[in-house]
């Protein structure tokens, strides 16, 4: 299993790492990733390598076979070989923007504090499926009372528990239709806010800002009904 760089440092923006190998479909796996590969509602990342005097746009990232992670070049073009070093270089302001997305997610399904059943993110906006029944009664008074709480400027951190622990406290998982990052018998949380200021701690496996203020200011955008109580409500960022 690739060294998931992207887990330990988030802010990470440029690495080193080794081809150990290469999918059927082209893919390149490295022995230390810098790319956080699809899944959770988030896109992979983009970016390049280098190696010698080559560089390979890498259009996105997946999982592939067992644990590895592939990046999967934007053009066809020869692949570096096994035992190749390469430097990584992340397309930061587009992951950034992910990360910023990301986290006003988890603040969203805070300030409607509803079981939430998909989710989708982009640069610029991002949305959850709720088991909502009924209609959202005020979208620009939610807006206000999610920019107040992004405002806090509250701490996020991570931390991990067992996959036992987690069966034992099903109320953390909010997503129903998105299996908790487990691996090796461990399930990571993200915790918002420390303490007193703790306004939310769930599972999840992507990445995140440090602090909520560095989402930025974001509205609540449509809200489209999808099934007999689904309701899909879309979050963009302001800035």
């Amino acid at each position: 299993m690739s060294e998931l760089l992207f887990r330990d440092d988030a802010y990470l923006r440029q690495a080193t790492g080794t081809v150990v190998g290469h999918t059927p479909e082209g893919g390149i796996i490295l022995d230390r990733c810098l790319f956080y590969p699809t899944g959770g509602g988030q896109p992979g990342d983009s970016g390049d390598i280098s190696w010698n005097s080559y560089k390979m746009p890498i259009a996105t990232t997946v999982k592939a076979e067992g644990n590895d992670i592939a990046l999967v070049q934007a053009e066809p073009a020869a692949l570096p070989p096994v035992g190749t070093k390469v430097t990584q270089t992340l397309d930061w302001e587009r992951r950034h923007r992910l990360m910023r997305v990301h986290t006003a997610l988890h603040l969203l399904s805070v300030i409607i504090p509803l079981p939430v059943t998909g989710g989708s993110i982009s640069p610029d906006k991002g949305r959850l499926d709720f088991d909502m029944p009924e209609a959202l009664e005020n979208k620009e008074a939610l807006t206000d009372s999610l920019n107040r709480l992004i405002e806090r400027d509250l701490v996020i951190t991570e931390g991990w528990i067992t996959s036992g622990e987690l069966e034992a406290n099903p109320s953390l998982v909010k997503t129903m239709s998105v299996k908790p990052p487990m691996g090796e018998g461990q399930v990571r949380l993200i915790r918002i806010g420390e303490g007193g200021d703790q306004v939310d701690l769930q599972p999840c496996g992507g990445t995140h800002v440090a602090r909520t203020g560095e989402i930025g200011r974001v509205r609540i955008g449509k809200v489209e009904k999808k099934g007999r109580q689904n309701r899909r409500v879309y979050l963009h960022l302001d800035i």
